[in-house]
This record gives structure tokens, sequence and C-alpha cells, in this order.
């Protein structure tokens, strides 16, 4: 298995890096040069209309509609923790010479926001709840950077003094550092008190989305642990009590906390069981006098993954979208679930099992012999659209996770 990882592994990467990592988005059709030059372009019911359209269509409307390729934020993010995955796993320096390039791209991709730097989409975005124009700073690329940053302090630092950081990664701790910034000083808190805290979305809104806020809470974390006042990991906490008090009986988490937030999906969930291991983890020292949280935490994680695992998958390890429907099935959720599964082997002895069924299935069913990722295998019909962000950066990520995961077998 790992010999046929290793070569789908290749043929992705191969593909993407042929095309600079650029590429279509489920979300980018606002980008389209032809919805730009029409007044529909200021409706919000058009905008959002004009997303679904583009989104839930058969076939790819992109280039009749203009719709040009794009990098974005999050996907050069993705692709970057790939790389490090990588050169964690093999220790060869074509992957850490990749993770410098990606990284120097993430940087160059900052957009000033206040009191820190962050990221953002780039195209506009319409959801039900608030219109963000391209570029507006956003919690979940900000966050993936911050997380590509903060991994990458402590794959690439060069041997020093303990305790300390060397000159040729201060620049992935000052960015972390000020996308901590961002987040403390311009996102909006919705729901707040000494023990919990919920983050918003952008600086826009006050939606209160669990896996969201979750992800500003493991950048603190992530961040404090490397350089961060010890503030940042009490916040980090505060946000996993805020989802941990918010778990339904079942196990499962809504996307949010609104009555038209009550759905649960696969890849949301495996975000939030991510966000949860790796805040446990990063706030590992404090949690050490705070047993009750870490109990809290980690009785949270075993239910949300029992729940997860067998509501979420086939027995072939077919990676539903939503539990209660085999379709759709998609590359994105089935890369993020092989990064969760990753993130929670230690705690979860059949989750590198599971992570196999569901690469082996991926690859059966979705990768193309040119190497990229279908985006989704619906009731009666492939959606081929090679989707860079939404599918080929998250199948490469959770594919170098597997293989990192692997190797320490």
């Amino acid at each position: 298995m790992r010999e046929e990882l290793e070569e789908a592994y290749g043929r992705l990467h191969a593909w993407c890096r042929a095309r600079d990592y650029s590429g279509h988005d489920p979300f980018d059709a606002l980008n389209s040069r032809l919805f730009r030059s029409t007044p529909l372009r200021r409706s919000r019911l058009a905008r959002l209309a004009w997303t679904q359209l583009f989104k839930r269509s058969p076939i790819n409307l992109r280039p009749a509609a203009l719709v040009p390729p794009g990098r974005n934020a999050k996907g050069t993010a993705l692709f970057a923790l790939a790389a490090l995955s990588r050169l964690r796993a093999t220790g060869d320096a074509t992957h850490e010479a990749e993770a410098r390039a990606l990284l120097a791209d993430l940087l160059a991709a900052r957009v000033e926001a206040g009191h820190g730097a962050a990221w953002g989409y780039n195209f506009d975005w319409q959801g039900r709840a608030f219109y963000a124009p391209r570029g507006t700073p956003t919690v979940v690329p900000t966050a993936f950077a911050a997380r590509a940053l903060a991994e990458a302090t402590a794959a690439l630092d060069t041997p020093g003094e303990e305790g300390t950081v060397s000159e040729g990664v201060w620049k992935y701790v000052t960015a972390a550092a000020g996308a901590c910034q961002f987040i403390l000083g311009e996102l909006n808190r919705s729901d707040e008190t000494d023990e919990e805290v919920c983050f918003s979305y952008t600086p826009l809104d006050r939606t209160r989305v669990f896996n969201a806020s979750l992800l500003a809470g493991e950048a603190l974390a992530a961040a404090g642990a490397i350089t961060g006042p010890r503030a940042w990991g009490d916040y980090a906490l505060r946000a996993a009590r805020y989802v941990v008090r918010r778990q339904r009986a079942d196990g499962s988490w809504a996307y949010g906390a609104d009555s038209y937030q009550s759905w649960s999906d696969n890849f949301h969930t495996a975000f939030v069981l991510t966000s949860l291991a790796r805040i446990r983890r990063a706030c590992a020292t404090q949690l050490e006098s705070d047993a009750g949280t870490d109990a809290e935490i980690r009785g949270a994680l075993g239910r949300g993954y029992r729940f997860w695992r067998d509501g979420f998958f086939l027995a072939d390890g077919w990676p539903k979208y939503y539990h209660r429907s085999a379709h759709p099935a998609d590359a994105h959720s089935a890369g993020a679930a092989l990064a969760a599964l990753a993130d929670l082997h230690d705690a979860e002895p059949d989750a590198p099992e599971l992570a196999r069924r569901v690469a082996h299935w991926a690859l059966r069913h979705l990768q193309d012999p040119r190497g990229f990722f279908y985006y989704q295998k619906r009731r009666t019909h492939t959606v081929r659209t090679p989707y860079m962000r939404w599918s080929q950066a998250w199948m490469a990520y959770g594919l170098a996770r597997t293989l990192e995961v692997d190797s320490r077998q």
C-alpha cells in the first residue's frame, strides 16, 4: 500500500506543480469577468445563486464564464504542509526546497489587518450570513497559514541554543505571531465568558462557526507554544471549551451555533477533531494543572471520533459527505479525513487502518490517470473538475500525512 500511496502522491504533486499550484475553486464563480460586467454583481441573491450554480454544476462552467485560475492562500498553506510532512518522513532536501518556496509565496500573500497580518481568499465570497470581498482577512486561511508556519519553524530550524529559534526561521515565527494578533485584535467574539470564547469568521461578521473558531484557537496554541504569551494558550483552551460544550449527545457537532447551521458533515467534523487534538498537544503544559479541561477535551475527542468513524464512512473507506447519505463522496472529505486520522492515530488504535481504507478508496474512485483528483462522486455521475484548493491540496496533505505516519510504524 505504501508504494501505491507514494506513486499516487508523486503523480498528484507533478500535476499540481506543473500548474504552479494555481487552479479553480468551488467558490470562485464571482471572479467571472462575465458576471462582474453586469449589475447583478451588486445583488446579494444574484451572487449567492451564481456561486451555487457553479458549485453544483456537473460540468465546469468557469472557462465559458471567464473565471481565471488563481492561487489560493489556504491551498498554498496545505501544499506547504504536505511538503513539510514529506520532509519529516524522508529527509529529502527537495521537499525542504519546495516547502521553503511555498512558504515564501505564503508570506507574500499576507494582507495587513489592523493589529496584525492575515490571509484571505482569492475570490469574492457570498455566504448566507455575510459577504466577504476578495482578500478580506479570514480566519480559516489564516489559521492554516499559521499551522504551516509553526510546523516550518520546527522542521526547518537549525540547531542552536536550547529554547531559541534560529534566524533562518524567525520570519515564520513573526508571521505566525502576526496571525495571532489578527485573531485577538480583529475578529469578533460573539460569545465570550471567563471560560469560553467563540471567534468570528472575519472582522465583518459575528457568526459562530465551530470549526472556524477552533482553528483560531489552534493557531493561538501553536504559535503560543513557540513564542507567544501564556494568554494565547488560555484563549485556545477557552475556544476548545466552547466547542466541546456544544457537542451533541450522539458525539456530533453542528456546523455552527445558529439554527440555520444545524447540519453536520464529514470534513468540518474532521477539522474540529484535528484542532482539538492539536490544541491539546500544544497546551499540554497548561493542561497538566487543569485536569478538568483535559478530561473534557479528551472525552469529546473520543465521542466525536466514534460518531465520525461510524457515521461518515462505509466499510470500504467511502467518505460520505453527510452521515445520512452515501452521496456525494468528494476528495475534500477524503483528504481532510486522512489528515485528521494522522493527528488522531496515537489516541485511536484503529485510525491507521481507517486511513488506509479511505486512501485506497480515493485512489480507486477519484484519482485521474493524469494525477489529479476529481471533485465529487455523486449518485448518477462523477464531477471531474480538478479544483486545486478543494481537492488537490487536501489530497496532497492527506496522502503526505498518511505516508508520514506509516514511516514511523
